[in-house]
């Protein structure tokens, strides 16, 4: 070693802990963070100002871990988020559970007391770190100076391996604003961990070998796939794995985007809602299921599937498989590299499989075709209020290939998944179903905008969802992302009123005093339309997407018929049974 290695071996840089968090972000090529300060990550702050990282301030933490989540989702790195103690903290709660359910990598930093005075009444003090941990893949408490820089790569490392999932570092006060002497050498990062999934790991060579023989039998196979899809960015292995074997796809409100939907193999949203799916699936004789939790709504609440047809299933986690459906060929792994696994055992095969299928794929296509003329009356609907089928159809003939949708939860994530259709693989769709948490639109499409600066993005989000965030369109203005936020106004909590009127035919606390959106968005200085008839719909989707300076948001009055605010294209008599939920 030469001396110059040396010397530079034994190097130092005086830094506080929160200057030392700075230095490893700044390594790890961090994006836009979000946060609302306090005085213990005020050394944080200071070195990120100084840093020239990119941060902006929120009005909630719970919308500023919402927006990081969804950058997240774009751009596949891990978003990074921070809150003060106690309140900052408790406001991350929901987020992160969505993040987690959803398998989303995300950092988020937390101050907190001085270890000096915790549990002596200090100002703002909780147990945070009880309240956080069950909503997070793990938490991390910084207890030294020394060691702020490993806790970041570990927080990072473990944010982004296995199934992804938020981390929280707990920073007390006294270690964000003390200074050490850090080895230089102590300030790196592992690029694999800045974007996820990390480390990816391959099924049991033995049982693919037995799930492509069960492909192999089948003349009527189905590929079901969920949100894993994306967090693999699987998309050009599942095309060409579909393409090769004639093999359908039908996707999950997560996984819409597997495929294009308007791809001749797509047969769009199974379980609770679906076009021509959930038929499909009944008359299967092999059902692969890649990256799906076969939760309730996938499953049609535990009903779905009839147990004769043999299912293999794609998933990372081993104690998925199993929870909730039999399963016959378990793939644990990446859902890449297990579909490329499984071609390459099918590779001899796939000519005579195409040949074989030659008519069942030509079926999806007749199938659709017939969905599409019944759902016609609403695609098409001259209603006035608006009908959401007719919204979705115009999204649907103005937005772009290369435009992201953002669907809140509720109504938003229903009638978009089961309508919109995406015009290229690839997170076209982003929809909060991790935890299905409403507000997630205005935060979302504010953080999915940021990745990708240049493409549309329009997010879908009732009354009632902006009406919990609205302070961020503040936010949206000063940072100047230009998303289109559409909102459904019926005048209502519709999703809980449409139940109402299913099981009662009477309402509670289920109406919203009527609002002009498009005027509220001008007084915060954004582009406001309000459209009150079909015909106004796509050259409102127009004007805001040519408007690259600032929000726009288009006020869609929509029905207030609670008797049509379920998207039932496909289901319009709807059954209920007691003591269970109908939709």
């Amino acid at each position: 070693m030469n001396q110059a290695a040396h010397i530079a071996d034994y190097s130092t840089l005086t830094l506080t802990g929160g200057e030392a968090i700075v230095e490893i972000l700044e390594r790890a090529g961090v994006g836009p963070m979000f946060g609302m300060g306090g005085f213990q990550l005020l050394p944080f702050y200071d070195a990120v100002r100084r840093k020239g990282l990119t941060h902006h301030l929120i009005n909630d933490e719970r919308c500023g871990a919402f927006a990081a989540d969804a950058w997240a989702r774009v751009s596949g790195r891990p978003g990074v988020c921070d809150a003060t103690l106690g309140p900052g903290a408790t406001n991350l709660v929901t987020a992160l559970v969505e993040s987690f359910n959803a398998g989303i990598a995300q950092v988020v930093f937390v101050g907190d007391t001085h270890r000096d005075h915790s549990w002596k009444n200090m100002t703002q003090e909780t147990r945070q770190l009880d309240i956080l941990r069950p909503a997070v893949k793990d938490v991390i408490r910084v207890e030294r100076s020394s060691r702020v820089p490993e806790a970041v790569r570990r927080a990072f490392a473990v944010a982004t391996s296995g199934r992804p999932g938020p981390v929280v570092v707990d920073v007390p006060e006294d270690i964000a604003h003390e200074s050490f002497d850090y080895p230089l050498s102590d300030l790196w990062i592992d690029p694999a961990t800045t974007r996820f999934p990390a480390y990816r790991s391959r099924p049991d060579a033995r049982a693919v070998e037995k799930a492509a023989a069960a492909i192999a039998k089948a003349s009527r196979p189905l590929l079901l796939v969920g949100g894993g899809i994306h967090i693999s960015q699987a998309y050009e292995a599942l095309q060409a794995f579909a393409g090769a074997h004639s093999i359908p796809v039908a996707h999950t409100l997560s996984g819409k985007g597997a495929i294009a939907c308007v791809h001749p193999l797509s047969i769009g949203l199974f379980g609770r809602y679906s076009r021509i799916a959930n038929e499909l699936i009944e008359c299967s004789d092999c059902l692969i299921v890649i990256g799906c939790k076969l939760g309730e709504i996938a499953t049609k609440r535990f009903q779905l599937f009839n147990g004769a047809a043999p299912i293999i299933h794609i998933e990372l986690l081993p104690e998925e498989i199993g929870r909730t459906t039999r399963t016959d060929h378990a793939l644990v792994g990446d859902a890449r590299l297990a579909l490329e696994d499984l071609s390459a055992a099918l590779h001899g095969a796939a000519a005579t499989s195409r040949a074989a299928r030659s008519d069942y794929a030509a079926e999806v296509t007749a199938r659709m075709a017939k969905w599409r003329k019944g759902a016609a009356d609403r695609l098409l609907s001259d209603e006035v209020p608006i009908n959401m089928g007719r919204m979705l159809n115009e999204l649907n003939n103005e937005m772009p290939a290369e435009s992201v949708l953002v669907a809140d939860g509720g109504f938003a994530a229903h009638w978009g998944g089961l309508l919109y259709d995406t015009k290229a693989a690839g997170r076209r769709f982003v929809a909060d179903r991790g935890f299905a948490s409403i507000g997630y639109g205005l935060p979302g499409a504010m953080g999915a905008q940021m990745a990708v600066p240049d493409q549309p993005v329009v997010a879908i989000t009732g009354d009632g969802g902006f009406n919990m965030t609205i302070g961020e369109l503040e936010t949206a203005r000063r940072v100047g992302t230009p998303f289109t936020l559409m909102i459904v106004n019926n005048a209502a909590s519709g999703y809980i009123k449409a139940l109402q009127h299913s099981m009662y035919g009477a309402y509670q606390s289920a109406d919203l005093v009527e609002m002009n959106y498009a005027e509220i968005a001008s007084d915060f200085g954004c582009h406001g339309i309000r459209v009150e008839h079909p015909d106004q719909l796509a050259p409102a989707i127009r004007a805001a997407n040519a408007e690259r300076d600032r929000p726009s948001v288009i006020d869609v009055v929509v029905t207030r018929d609670p008797a049509k605010m379920l998207p039932g294209v496909d289901n319009r008599t709807l059954k209920i049974t007691k003591g269970d939920r109908p939709v």
